[in-house]
């Protein structure tokens, strides 16, 4: 079995990672996150959201922190847009990427955005042409690849039907997203394998919550299959609000102790990263939802003890 030797992560933590938080987390702290992010090795990360306040207030403040990040060379920003009036106020910010999403459930389309997957990507059609027009890269996250909080088990037809779509409008790039974490390292291969007869290997990622445990499996599945681009939240930030009790994305720190395990390339160095995913647990005064973030911070505990 071949593995990739170098893996990218984009980490969502900053936007799919917080717009779900009630209390309000301020542009100051977003902004230190992203910062903290970069500084640990992310050369991919998804900062924010323009949807209407109405509907996510915690990403309001987006603009704001667009212009408060300081970019590093090399780092890519990306940005969530829901319609063409989003795109067009997420243009002044200089967003190297944008994502648009649609999901591979029908109920769950209807639910989340009103309309079916067929009119999403309509709506989405003049986004990503505008975007590709302007020198700005499109990728699109297909969530509910594996299963849905209404429908249940979705079939990889559903998925290859909707990375068709996407292909077909330019989307360049397709997450592959258990959006609910219930997916199982056969499942997730087959609805890879779904998306492989639209786009290449180069231009799928794996996202993969970790609601029932499986996010690290599912994880080495796609691993074996080549896939070397994955979606992964800081501290486990995150969950699906149309999804009775889905948690996070998987944590960024423990997908790179796996692969730092595998001797996989990944350029992040994992103790600035458990720093990072510190500081915002910290804010939101909760512990991080990481495994391994947990063991090493009492493990540097321990050896300060020690010290003393």
């Amino acid at each position: 079995m071949s593995y990739p030797s170098r893996v990218k992560l984009v980490d969502v933590g900053p936007r799919d990672g917080l717009q779900n938080e009630k209390q309000t987390v301020p542009a100051a702290v977003k902004i230190e996150l992203v910062h903290r992010l970069q500084n640990a090795g992310l050369r991919e990360i998804e900062v924010t959201s323009f949807v209407s306040p109405k509907w996510v207030p915690q990403m309001a403040d987006n603009s704001e922190v667009m212009a408060g990040i300081t970019r590093q060379p090399g780092v890519r920003y990306s940005v969530l847009t829901p319609n063409l009036r989003g795109f067009e106020a997420a243009l002044a910010s200089r967003p190297d990427e944008i994502v648009v999403f649609a999901a591979a459930s029908e109920a769950f389309s209807q639910r989340n955005i009103n309309c079916s997957i067929a009119e999403s990507i309509e709506r989405f059609a003049p986004v990503v042409e505008a975007a590709r027009a302007a020198g700005i890269y499109v990728r699109g996250a297909m969530s509910c690849t594996v299963g849905c909080p209404y429908e249940g088990e979705i079939a990889p037809e559903r998925v290859g039907y909707l990375a068709g779509l996407m292909k077909g409008i330019g989307v360049q790039h397709v997450g592959v997203a258990d959006t609910i974490g219930v997916g199982t390292p056969l499942k997730v291969q087959r609805a890879i394998e779904a998306t492989l007869a639209h786009f290449a290997m180069d231009d799928i990622s794996g996202h993969f919550h970790d609601t029932y445990g499986q996010a690290l499996a599912n994880t080495l599945a796609a691993l074996s299959m080549g896939v070397w681009q994955y979606d992964t939240s800081v501290a486990g930030l995150g969950g699906c609000p149309y999804a009775k009790g889905a948690t996070g994305n998987v944590a960024t720190e423990d997908v790179v102790y796996l692969l730092q395990g595998m001797g996989i390339d990944t350029g992040i160095d994992l103790d600035a990263l458990i720093d990072a995913g510190q500081y915002i647990s910290d804010f939101l005064g909760r512990p991080t939802q990481s495994r391994v973030a947990k063991a090493l911070l009492a493990k540097r505990e321990a050896s300060v003890c020690d010290a003393v």
